[in-house]
């Protein structure tokens, strides 16, 4: 009977195992730390994280279902190389056929937690805005990156994921969490300067103005223009 029961926590404890092994090679791949366009060495990989290959390479199996890393014949696992122009102006145009529909469920909702919250995720994202215009240009982390960008892009990413969370349909909210990978990929590959930073700022603060007014439609059409805005924006840089 003993025996058993730790055979029956076996699989449990590989599965954590995987998790926690995908987690942190996500985490290398949203920071940077895995660049776009380079090899991944399964061995060299499960050294640096203290693990046998196996995880590794089941956590790079699930990972490939995101677009973020795919498996290339003969030489294994890649970095998903830059997004193209195209693919960049279709991420855009995917978000803006949904998240309009989104603020304006939000706004329609009249749900006493929306307004603070996102007034909140504005300011927090003009505090990261200021932080990418105070950047010397040359300071990095210990993994490379600009210091500024990474809590930037998720003050960014809070405020639309407040709209999300605000607007009572699950569905909705589920696709656009599904295209984040695919928005971190369109900010690697315009690369590490942001340029749009008093641009998206203040296109935030006109969906939250609608919002404020009780006026849902202008709330929908900010956020169109605003996408539009991003879509124009990232595509000139991609």
């Amino acid at each position: 009977m003993e025996s058993a029961s730790v055979d029956a926590r076996r699989p449990v404890a590989r599965r954590a195992m995987r998790d926690d092994v995908r987690d942190a090679v996500m985490a290398m791949l949203m920071d940077g730390r895995l660049a776009p366009g380079k090899s991944v060495g399964i061995d060299q990989l499960a050294r640096d994280l203290g693990v046998s290959p196996t995880p590794v390479r089941e956590a790079l199996v699930e990972i490939e279902g995101t677009g973020l890393v795919q498996r290339v014949a003969h030489r294994g696992y890649q970095v998903t190389p830059p997004m193209t122009r195209d693919q960049t102006a279709e991420l855009a145009e995917a978000r803006m056929a949904v998240e309009p529909a989104a603020v304006a469920l939000a706004g329609n909702r009249g749900d006493a937690d929306l307004l603070p919250r996102l007034r909140a995720a504005h300011h927090a994202h003009e505090d990261a805005a200021r932080g990418v215009h105070e950047w010397d240009g040359v300071t990095k982390d210990r993994n490379g990156l600009p210091l500024p960008l990474v809590p930037y892009y998720t003050a960014d990413w809070t405020f639309h994921m407040t709209i999300l969370d605000h607007c009572g349909n699950r569905y909705l909210k589920l696709m656009v969490s599904t295209l984040g990978v695919s928005v971190q990929r369109m900010r690697q590959s315009i690369g590490s300067g942001v340029l749009d930073a008093d641009e998206a700022v203040a296109e935030h603060a006109r969906i939250l103005a609608a919002l404020e007014a009780g006026d849902t439609e202008g709330a929908a059409e900010a956020m169109r223009l605003h996408l539009a805005g991003v879509r124009d924006r990232s595509v000139a840089e991609a």
